[in-house]
């Protein structure tokens, strides 16, 4: 099997159309069309399905795209392993992690690695989504659960605590809480109901010194920790925040001190081919670092 026409027929495959396939290889778009009609020619089998609005891929096709997504997936870690090899850390390090922790604690940290480690592209994936690094999705992931999938090294990073946090404005408006049942006079901040929590903070907010019989209601949820920020901020109401997000800022201030919420712990994971890649490792010892000088 020819791998120029291999190469081809994969990007085409991930951009779903031959002209957006074109922009990518830099090549025309009759000339990918080309490409790929001969790769079918030669197989003897069609791969993709023509229509005004795109391409499909057949059966044939899929088969075809699932293990060549494979084979380049693999190419890319051999490529990463030898870029390595080289005395010093270089190349494209691609760093996937929550919306939450990337924006409010990672980014605004990220700037001494790189001026560290200039020949590191760093790459910041932020999604509440899991994603495959079997698959070269991202080169290694912080995560606020244990991995589930095999042949991953991890790495416990740090343990996160939830505390209830207000804002100085709605603290003078409404009060200061002076026990858990004085919850029930105020409004509540909570995760969305879709929202990945390992800790479930909302059902602990909302049950904190409630009455079973008598439920409370939040005056707002929202499925972003970072948006949970922001509302508590801004006075609407008590929310259940990890400590780390507030640290830098200076409007949210600590309700029922005494009253310790959920935790849970973070993991630093990478797939297992990576074990020796210098990127992971000084990548891995800045975090530790950061993490040794935070309070969570």
């Amino acid at each position: 099997m020819d791998w120029d026409k291999l190469r081809i027929f994969h990007t085409v495959a991930e951009a779903g159309s031959f002209t957006h396939a074109g922009d990518l290889l830099n090549l025309s778009q009759s000339a990918v069309s080309r490409q790929v009609s001969a790769l079918e020619e030669s197989l003897r089998t069609t791969l993709f399905r023509r229509h005004a609005r795109g391409l499909i891929l057949t059966e044939q096709g899929e088969l075809l795209y699932q293990t060549a997504r494979d084979v380049f997936a693999k190419l890319a870690m051999a490529e990463a392993m030898l870029t390595d090899a080289k005395e010093k850390p270089r190349g494209e390090l691609k760093v996937s992690t929550t919306i939450g922790l990337g924006s409010t604690w990672l980014t605004p940290r990220i700037r001494e690695f790189i001026e560290a480690y200039p020949d590191i592209n760093v790459n910041m994936v932020l999604t509440d989504g899991e994603v495959d690094l079997t698959m070269r999705e991202a080169d290694i992931a912080i995560r606020l659960w244990p991995p589930t999938q095999p042949d991953l090294v991890q790495r416990k990073l740090m343990t996160v605590n939830f505390h209830l946090y207000a804002s100085p404005d709605y603290v003078k408006r409404r009060g200061m809480p002076k026990s858990p049942e004085d919850l029930d006079r105020h409004s509540l901040i909570v995760y969305g109901d879709d929202t990945p929590n390992p800790v479930r903070a909302s059902e602990w907010l909302m049950e904190l010194g409630a009455n079973p019989d008598k439920p409370r209601n939040p005056v707002l949820k929202v499925n972003n920790i970072y948006g949970l920020l922001l509302a508590v901020q801004s006075g609407l109401g008590i929310g259940a925040l990890p400590d780390y997000i507030v640290q830098g800022h200076t409007q949210p201030v600590r309700v029922l001190d005494d009253v310790a919420g959920p935790k849970f712990d973070t993991y630093f994971v990478y797939p297992e081919e990576l074990r020796n890649s210098k990127r992971i490792t000084v990548f891995r010892d800045f975090l530790i670092q950061k993490v040794a000088e935070t309070r969570f």
